[in-house]
């Protein structure tokens, strides 16, 4: 079975793009259904072609794609399947976008910059989106550049829950953010732990290079745990463990929604003295035998649940009792 009949006897139908397939599969699995079947390929000169081989007029359509690695390409190729579902009569078609793309080039911090995750949203909209789903947005902005729904979620409760389960002993938690935009989020994670807050500030001298430069709080003897929302090249990570551990740390973890992982970040992370780093599955992370300090959690389970609540008109909030709210 490919789609499940709601109490409206409109169907529930889930389709993956190319770019994060796993997580297609595991979350029709949390649903008890398959996949929908759909005809995607990419001609000689970079085309991309999408058809989808059964009906799904006036189905509730819903579009997996996580945009990585051959980024633009996945960008466009969601754009086809929602334009392909738009005229092929499907009722509402929603763009599940666990990592949305562009999300930090969110404002203009220099002359003659673009705003790109607003151009995305005017593309999603465009391509004849009806809804997006979305996690951990980098900035809280991202969500007023749409005029659809968008409904938020967060891995947050998941990721604090590792922490709080994993035996850390009876030494006391400080949760880090890993630079001042990020303080809500951390605080949500250092409520749900009962820890304390800390908050490290850097700066970019250069595309794709951080360093910190002040910290604030208080981890000597402590156990630091840095929260962020992705992890990419792990420069300001790396410099935020070797901040932690010169102020007393006794021990650093990191965690994060997102596993970029782009360049340099796996040998950076191994050479690191960080204890362990979890992140979740938006993005496809295959760990090899030298990832031993990297944890994947899935958020298959969170994503089927919100699109079950969306598809049956419930509420988003209830699900992560409020936490899900980006303030």
């Amino acid at each position: 079975m490919c789609h499940v009949v709601g109490t409206t006897q409109r169907r529930l139908m889930l389709f993956a793009g190319r770019s994060h397939p796993q997580l297609g599969e595991a979350i029709a699995a949390h649903l008890g259904i398959s996949l929908g079947p759909i005809l995607l390929k990419t001609f000689a000169n970079g085309e991309i072609y999408a058809r989808y081989e059964e009906s799904i007029r006036d189905a509730d359509v819903f579009l997996v794609q996580s945009p990585q690695g051959r980024l633009n390409q996945h960008v466009v190729e969601l754009l086809i399947m929602i334009q392909a579902a738009k005229l092929a009569s499907a009722h509402r078609v929603t763009a599940v976008l666990p990592y949305f793309p562009y999300s930090r080039q969110d404002k203009k911090s220099a002359a003659r910059e673009p705003i790109a995750a607003r151009l995305m949203a005017t593309l999603l909209e465009a391509a004849g989106a009806d809804r997006v789903l979305s996690m951990d947005l980098h900035q809280g902005q991202v969500q007023g550049f749409f005029e659809i729904p968008v409904d938020h979620m967060t891995a947050v409760p998941m990721l604090a829950d590792y922490f709080k389960y994993r035996g850390l002993g009876d030494a006391e938690l400080v949760a880090v953010s890993a630079d001042a935009g990020g303080v809500k989020l951390a605080k949500r994670f250092a409520n749900r732990l009962d820890a304390d807050l800390a908050v490290l500030t850097k700066m970019r001298p250069a595309h794709n290079v951080a360093e910190t430069m002040h910290f604030i709080g208080d981890v000597d003897g402590k156990i630091a745990i840095v929260v962020d929302d992705m992890i990419d090249t792990a420069g300001s990570v790396v410099n935020a463990i070797d901040t932690l551990y010169e102020h007393g740390a006794s021990e650093v973890y990191v965690t994060a929604t997102h596993g970029i992982f782009s360049g340099p970040a796996r040998e950076r992370i191994a050479a690191s003295p960080v204890k362990e780093i979890v992140v979740t599955d938006t993005l496809p992370v295959v760990l090899n035998v030298t990832d031993t300090k990297i944890k994947v959690l899935s958020v298959a389970g969170i994503l089927a649940d919100t699109i079950k609540r969306v598809f049956e008109g419930e509420s988003v909030s209830e699900l992560f009792a409020g936490e899900n709210a980006l303030f």
